[in-house]
Parts: structure tokens; C-alpha cells; sequence
């Protein structure tokens, strides 16, 4: 659960330490106490973090000598230069392929679901920095900045910091905490150039990848090894982000054996308070990785990858946060067919996290998955899996708050199977699946879906679905409690069962012209069993505990738009209009009408483009609004974006990238009293292929 800055404290009648309700418990999370103990949302000095420079050290030194042990004077393929990475045409596009609406390769053009694509020349070419920012290229999400480090990212709605409806995967691996089951979005990294593409779903997935797969799915997908052949160096930095710096080699072990390895670090300023003093939290952290492909034969691919990650973050009148981990993943696939094949996975993930003055975790992940595609008869064609993981969580407590117990073990079994059926001479495609989970907390959990879409014309397709998702239950809903000693004034409920959505999808894509397409999506989603905080005797005000007394339902629609005006010129543009309303179910003593459960925008405008100009020239820019968030009483408002690029050779790209430049400074989230702002910035960067 990321530290919340966002949440007012007053909202609901309960009330916690110095008048904190749950929102408050959540802050408490992650702000900083002084030696006394009294809560300090405001910083008392203005610190900068320690160096993450050993690590990242440590790192380069082993890609380096990785250099020098296995290159062995062999002839190895050089890597793309930027030319080589033209944006696709639009066509192109329409016709790529994604597999996370139905876990099976399928055409963007004909995916049943509401899904963008943010490809690895569309990071570049906006001037990402991190995966928070290339998410916003996708107009189907909430993407806010709230501090230097911390992200609320949510789909269709129920945005926070602590937003725990989104499922997030990078290569197959869920960056998920079972501590309030949601994201820890500061240490989810990589290097950006390694990325091929993210798929972006919004509404849910819950058949397919199971709970938490709610509002929507983020499936991060980096290249292959024989894409990133040849070395890549990178550097630079500007005014906020101060320093960035990153070095990938790739090379051959044998002829059907690639690998690569990378190293990478950055270096971010802080954000400001509302008063314009620093709001001392800038950070730095270095990463370094690897991955191997093995082409066992031409039926069997064998894919091992790892990452290893650490740093510090400041905050205000306490001593830095410290952050660690690392995760290694071991994947087989064997195609039997183009119309089946089997897919096996292993990792293992750790991480740790210090939080002083508020609590430490160390947290390591099991999991293991199957997967099987295979025709019956001549119409159908049929997905099914299993599924096992093992999390060992163990809390760090402290006398403000505690996690009790404060070491937990618990395991997921799952099991899906998916349906396509094809009929109407292969125009009309029905889907039919569930996921089948068992957890520790509701026991069975089951989540079917049914989707249909129909191909007007080779350029129209039409679609719709119901489905049922679930959110299950995580640590913060039964086992947080303040103090950590009774009597307790917030205790974990005893009785919490998943929060349950039903939703419908009606979605329409269109290319009308060669150089214009269109997508259109409306949702209604009906919620029960939402978070609530109840009093446990009315009308005494304490304790409070955590059950599921709010229902409610969200509404809107989403559009996107791309037009290729020139062969050299593109436009794209989105638009989301997003209702949400919650209320207490009869008998629940819980009146905050929702106001901690999610934090959204009813309207969001996006405008970008994208232009090469002679002489190798390269220019972009990104216009957003962004709705008036109205329980959190923050303003609209317009950012623009901007980035120009040259190649004085083919090998070396040169970048200027301004960020936020209508104003000074905003905030994109947050309550008032711990509000934050993003300032303007801009940063340089040369990237060198080789």
C-alpha cells in the first residue's frame, strides 16, 4: 500500500488518532512521526535521500565484465538504431497482435474488449521516464502524479493511491502486495528501450488472470533477447529528473542461445507543497537484470529472466525510506500448432521496504502457472490452466499501528477454462469462460464471463460482454490495527468477504478510412460489498472495523481516435467520461458516501502528435485535461507535453523533453491538507546504439 497523501482525514463522522478515520490509518501508513511520535505531514527540514550508487556500481561493473567473458570476438547482429524504430503505419497497427483479452494472439482490430496498445516507439517518442509515465499514453486509464515517487493509477473508476482493482503484470510476473492488494508503482521498473509493448485493458479480466483483475489489466511485455542484440548506452538529466543513466548489452551464447543484461539508475528531484516550500521526498534508485532466450528447437522457446532493484527515498523529519528486491522468472512454450500450444511458468519474487516511524515488510512470492490451447472440432477452440501461489508476508510493527498477526502465510489455487466458438462463416466469435479460485480468506471464488463480437466488414467490428470479477480480500481489510496495543480505535474486520462487481461492455471499432480509425466503448458496472469502516458500538465512536457495508455503481464511456494526416504527421486523441456513485448499504453506519474508495475524474481529454521532420527531426507533443476531482476539492486541470529529437547519425539519438509546461506547477492528487505539486521540468537525453 503506497503512502497516501490524498486522503483527507475528516471525511467520514469516525474518527481515529487525532481525528483520523480509515483514511487516516492509511496515511499513518506511510508519513512520517517525529521522536515523539505526533504525526508530521509537513516537512521539518529538507533532506535529500542517500545514494543509491554501490548498487548501481555493482551492477554496470557485472555488465561489463559480462562484456568482456562472452563476446569472444564472435560476430554478434547490432542493435536497431532509432531510424530503424519508425512508428508503425495504421494499418499496422489495426493488425497487431495481443494476447491479454483471450490469453491467445488475436488482432487488435477484432479484440473483444476496450484495449490500447502503447508501443515501444510511442514510449520514445513522448519522452517517457518511467512506467507511470508511458501509462498515460493510454486514454482508457487514471494515471495522477502524487509526490516524485508515488502514482494513483487506476480503470473506470475507484482511483487512490492504494487503488486495488487494477491488475498489473510485467512479462507474465503480477506486481501485486497481498498487503492491500493493489501496486507498489515506485519500485516497478525496467529499462523503458527493453519494453515491445504494453496492452492496456479497461473493465475486467477476472476469467482469464483471476481476482483483482477488476476495473481493468496493465500486461507489460519486454522484447525478446534476439531483439536487443548489440549495446545500448544511455544518459542524461535536467531539472527534476536530475540524472539518468543506462547501459544494455546483448549478445549469443550459441547460435540459438541470446541473451542481454542491463543496469540502470536515476536520480528525481522532490515535489513542492502547496506554499512552494520542498516537500523533501526526492529519490534514487538503481536497477540492474538480465534475460536469456533459448531456442530449443523450432517448437520450444525457453525464457529465464531476473531483475534486481534498490534505493532511497526521502521524507521529511525521519530517516529515508529504503526499498530492495528482486524476482526471477523461468518460462517454457512449446506450439504444437498454430492453433495450440502449451505454456509453463515459474518466479519467484522478493521484496523489502523500511518505512521508518511507520512500518517495514519483507514480503517473497511462489507462483506457478499452466496453460493449454488446443481446437475441438472444427469451431472452437479451448484455453484452460491451473495455478498456485504461495506468499510469506512478514510486518515490521510499530507502537502507531501493527499488522496482527504480523507474519502470514497464504496460498491461491486457480483453475480456468475459455471457450471461443466460432460461427456466422467466422464473422461471429462467442466466448464463454470462468476462473475458479480458492484463497484463504472467502474460500472458492468463482468468476465467469461471456463475451461476443461480430466482424461487420473487414474494417467494423463490434462487440459486447457481462462479466463477473471479483476483489479479494488483503491484509489492510483484516488484519491493520491502531494503536498496535488495545483498546483499539481501527481493527481489522473479522468478517470481510470480496468486494463483487457485475459488469456490462457495449464497444464499437471502426477504420472508416485508410488513414482513420475509431473506438468507442460504454460500461455500466454494478459494485456490492465495497469498504466500509462500521462502528462496532453505535453510538460510541471507537472502535471502528473494516467490513463491506457500501454498494454502488459506475458508469461512462471511453473513445480513442487515431488519424495518420500524412505519411509524416500522426494524430491520436481520447476521451473518457467516468460516473461513479457509492453509497451505504441499510443498516451500515459508514457515511463517507464512498470518499475513500475512489478518487476520479469525470473527464479526461487527450491530444497528441507526432511528426518526423527532415534532416532526421523528431517532434511530439501531448496535450491532456483532466477533470475536477470532487471529493478530494482539487481543480482541473491542462498540462502539455513536449519532445524534439535528432539524429546527427544513425546510431545516436539526441532529446529534449519538456514536461508540464503550462504551469509553474499543479497538483494532479490529493486532499488539501497533504497536498503535493508537480513543478515543470526538463530534461536531455542521448541514447547510443551499437
Amino acid at each position: 500500500m503506497d503512502s497516501a497523501p490524498e486522503m483527507e482525514l475528516g471525511r467520514s463522522r469516525r474518527r481515529g488518532v487525532g481525528g483520523r478515520s480509515l483514511e487516516g490509518a492509511r496515511t499513518m501508513l506511510f508519513q512520517p512521526f517525529n521522536s515523539s511520535g505526533v504525526f508530521r505531514p509537513e516537512p521539518a527540514r529538507q533532506s535529500r535521500p542517500r545514494r543509491a550508487g554501490p548498487l548501481v556500481i555493482k551492477l554496470i561493473s557485472f555488465v561489463l565484465a559480462l562484456l568482456s567473458t562472452t563476446a569472444f570476438g564472435q560476430a554478434i547482429e547490432s542493435g536497431p538504431s532509432p531510424v530503424g524504430l519508425k512508428k508503425l503505419s495504421l494499418e499496422e497497427l489495426m493488425d497487431l497482435d495481443v494476447t491479454s483479452v483471450s490469453k491467445r494472439a488475436e488482432k487488435l482490430s477484432q479484440a473483444p474488449s476496450a484495449i490500447q496498445v502503447i508501443t515501444q516507439d510511442d514510449i520514445r517518442r513522448f519522452g517517457a521516464t518511467s512506467l507511470p509515465e508511458a501509462l498515460r499514453l493510454a486514454s482508457n486509464l487514471q494515471v495522477a502524479q502524487v509526490d516524485s515517487r508515488q502514482w494513483a493509477i487506476s480503470a473506470r473508476g475507484f482511483n487512490s493511491t492504494s487503488a486495488d482493482k487494477l491488475l498489473v503484470l510485467i512479462d507474465g510476473r503480477a506486481v501485486y502486495t497481498p498487503l492491500y492488494a493493489g501496486v507498489f508503482w515506485d519500485v516497478q521498473d525496467t529499462l523503458l528501450e527493453d519494453i515491445e509493448r504494453i496492452e492496456v485493458i479497461s473493465g475486467p479480466g477476472a476469467s482469464l488472470w483471476g481476482s483483482n483483475a477488476v476495473n481493468g489489466v496493465i500486461n507489460i511485455t519486454t522484447k525478446n533477447s534476439n531483439d536487443t542484440q548489440g549495446t545500448l548506452l544511455l544518459g542524461g538529466g535536467g531539472t527534476e529528473l536530475r540524472g539518468v543513466g543506462g547501459v544494455r548489452y546483448g549478445g549469443e551464447l550459441t547460435s540459438n542461445i541470446r541473451f542481454r543484461v542491463y543496469g540502470k539508475s536515476f536520480d528525481r528531484d522532490g515535489t513542492v507543497l502547496p506554499d512552494g516550500r520542498d516537500a523533501a521526498d526526492g529519490w534514487r534508485i538503481g536497477q540492474g537484470g538480465f534475460r536469456m532466450d533459448w531456442g530449443v528447437s523450432a517448437a520450444d522457446l525457453v525464457t529465464l529472466q531476473g531483475d534486481l532493484y534498490g534505493g532511497r527515498i526521502a521524507q521529511p523529519a525521519t530517516d529515508n525510506i529504503a526499498v530492495d528486491g528482486g524476482n526471477v522468472v523461468g518460462r517454457w512454450s512449446h506450439t504444437v500448432s498454430d492453433a495450440s500450444d502449451v505454456k509453463f511458468q515459474v518466479y519467484y519474487d522478493r521484496t523489502h521496504r523500511n518505512i521508518p516511524g511507520s512500518f517495514s515488510e519483507s514480503l517473497d512470492t511462489y507462483d506457478l502457472d499452466f496453460q493449454h490451447r488446443f481446437p475441438v472440432a472444427v469451431r472452437h477452440s479451448v484455453v484452460w490452466g491451473l495455478g498456485y501461489r504461495l506468499t510469506n508476508d512478514d510486518v515490521g510493527n510499530t507502537p502507531v499501528l501493527a499488522f496482527l498477526p504480523a507474519r502470514v502465510s497464504h496460498q491461491l489455487f486457480s483453475a480456468f477454462v475459455q471457450d471461443e466458438i466460432t460461427v456466422l462463416n467466422d464473422r461471429l466469435h462467442l466466448t464463454l469462460g470462468t476462473k475458479l479460485e480458492h484463497n484463504d480468506y472467502t474460500g472458492i471464488e468463482v468468476q465467469p464471463s461471456g463475451r461476443a463480437s461480430l466482424n461487420l466488414s473487414s474494417r467494423q467490428t463490434v462487440w459486447t460482454g457481462v462479466s463477473r470479477a471479483v476483489r479479494t480480500p488483503a491484509r489492510l481489510d483484516t488484519d491493520l490495527f491502531v494503536p498496535s496495543v488495545a483498546p483499539y480505535i481501527i481493527a481489522g474486520g473479522p468478517h470481510v468477504v470480496s468486494e463483487k462487481l457485475l459488469a456490462y461492455e457495449l464497444g464499437y471499432r471502426v477504420r472508416p478510412l485508410d488513414r482513420l480509425s475509431l473506438s468507442v466503448a460504454a460500461f455500466y458496472n454494478d459494485y456490492n460489498d465495497i469498504r466500509s469502516v462500521e462502528e462496532l458500538n453505535p453510538p460510541l465512536a471507537f472502535p471502528v472495523v473494516l467490513a463491506n457495508g457500501q454498494t454502488g455503481h459506475s458508469y461512462g464511456m471511453e473513445l480513442a481516435a487515431e488519424y495518420q494526416t500524412t505519411d509524416w504527421w500522426r494524430l491520436n486523441g481520447g476521451l473518457t467520461e467516468l460516473h461513479v456513485q457509492i453509497r451505504p448499504k441499510p443498516g451500515s453506519t459508514d457515511t463517507s458516501m464512498g470518499s475513500a474508495e475512489s478518487h476520479d475524474p469525470k473527464h479526461q481529454l487527450f491530444l497528441r502528435s507526432s511528426l518526423d521532420l527532415p534532416r532526421h527531426v523528431q517532434l511530439a507533443t501531448s496535450l491532456r485535461y483532466v477533470g475536477r476531482i470532487a471529493n478530494q476539492d482539487l481543480p482541473a486541470y491542462g498540462e502539455l507535453d513536449v519532445r524534439i529529437a535528432c539524429q546527427p547519425v544513425a546510431q545516436l539519438e539526441l532529446s529534449v523533453v519538456g514536461q508540464n509546461l503550462l504551469h509553474g506547477r499543479h497538483a494532479e492528487f490529493g486532499a488539501l491538507a497533504t497536498r503535493q505539486e508537480i513543478e515543470r521540468s526538463v530534461y536531455g537525453k542521448a541514447t547510443w546504439r551499437f
